[in-house]
């Protein structure tokens, strides 16, 4: 009976455990219920937390500004304004331009005939003179043609000297058949036959010597046609390409193929100058003589005295300038063509200026 009392106590201990293990479903939907308005109430405090902190942040960053302002100044008493005629008239800034420098008098040295080269006698940098020769064509042909026609003037002078002796025998042949003939000795065919013979060498005679000055002319042809061979400098200056090699076909034109049209590039470095493009809004503060400062990019520390020589009286439609060509005064070695150069056009003396004008 121990042992059943015992297995009942148990039995409801363990009932009691189970039934405080439970769930009150009613107890947790009323506290559900209960927590909803809190929530509800959190959130709206949030969002209303969310709106002043976005309106109050423009006011952060301007009050930020504000503080960063300088200081008001205290406002100066303004000076009465000179009148508009005494004022002086406002002088504006120095005009900068940018350009390179360039050789009026450049030239590449070609031969006016077609020819192989045979002989160049000159490299780059080397200085040459007007009418140096500076290469040399094949001229065997040449001088053949030229050696045949000196002898055909030969020729043409020994016809007339053969012709001017037989002109002379029948001129004293005709003089006594006339004598005879006044005397009734000599018959008139006679005379008439050695009237004809002194005319047909006459005729030929003047034939001779317009053979010979056709030969003549024909030995000059060939003579300049020969020289031609010699390819020259057509001015002084300094050899600044050579583009030809002992060897190659050299033509006047171009023609194709391996034949090149020119010898050497020359440049007269006495004709240097600049060119600068100036904006056509600023070219009237440009004036004819006007000084300029050049500085070349080569050499940005050396000042180059120069002066306007004359304004292209044409304008650029694409880039909206107009050229502007400047001397240099003083010739150097450093100035070299194709250099890029910037140049500034100092404002000259109104006072000077009408002075210039008067």
């Amino acid at each position: 009976m121990a042992g059943v009392r015992d297995n009942g106590v148990m039995t409801e201990d363990k009932a009691a455990l189970l039934r405080s293990l439970t769930i009150d479903r009613t107890a947790a939907r009323r506290s559900s219920g209960r927590r909803w308005p809190v929530l509800i109430t959190a959130a709206g405090a949030a969002i209303a937390a969310v709106v002043a902190l976005a309106l109050f942040v423009p006011d952060l960053r301007l009050a930020g500004r504000t503080e960063t302002l300088p200081a008001p100044q205290p406002q100066q008493q303004q000076q009465p304004q000179a009148p508009a005629v005494s004022a002086e008239p406002r002088r504006a800034g120095s005009l900068a331009a940018s350009g390179f420098v360039v050789a009026r008098r450049k030239a590449t040295i070609a031969s006016e005939i077609t020819g192989k080269v045979v002989e160049v006698l000159i490299e780059e940098g080397m200085t040459v003179t007007a009418g140096q020769v500076v290469a040399r064509l094949d001229s065997v042909l040449a001088e053949k043609d030229l050696a045949l026609a000196q002898s055909r003037a030969k020729a043409a002078e020994a016809a007339i000297g053969m012709i001017n002796a037989d002109l002379e025998d029948a001129a004293r042949i005709l003089a006594r058949t006339q004598s005879l003939s006044q005397k009734s000795i000599a018959s008139e065919a006679d005379l008439t036959r050695h009237q004809a013979r002194v005319g047909v060498l006459t005729a030929q005679l003047r034939q001779a010597q317009s053979q010979l000055e056709t030969a003549r002319l024909d030995a000059q042809r060939s003579a300049a046609l020969l020289d031609k061979h010699a390819v020259r400098a057509p001015f002084s200056g300094v050899v600044v390409d050579r583009s030809a090699q002992p060897g190659e076909m050299i033509s006047p034109m171009s023609s194709g193929g391996f034949t090149r049209t020119g010898i050497c590039t020359i440049v007269d470095m006495d004709s240097i100058e600049i060119e600068v493009d100036v904006n056509e809004a600023f070219i009237g503060r440009v004036k004819k003589g006007g000084n300029v400062n050049a500085v070349l990019d080569a050499y940005p520390d050396w000042t180059i005295p120069a002066a306007v020589i004359a304004i292209v009286p044409t304008a650029n439609r694409e880039k909206a300038t107009v050229k502007v060509r400047i001397a240099v005064k003083r010739k150097d070695p450093r100035i070299l063509p194709d250099m890029a150069a910037k140049v500034t056009f100092l404002e000259q003396d109104p006072a000077k200026e009408s002075a210039a004008a008067d």
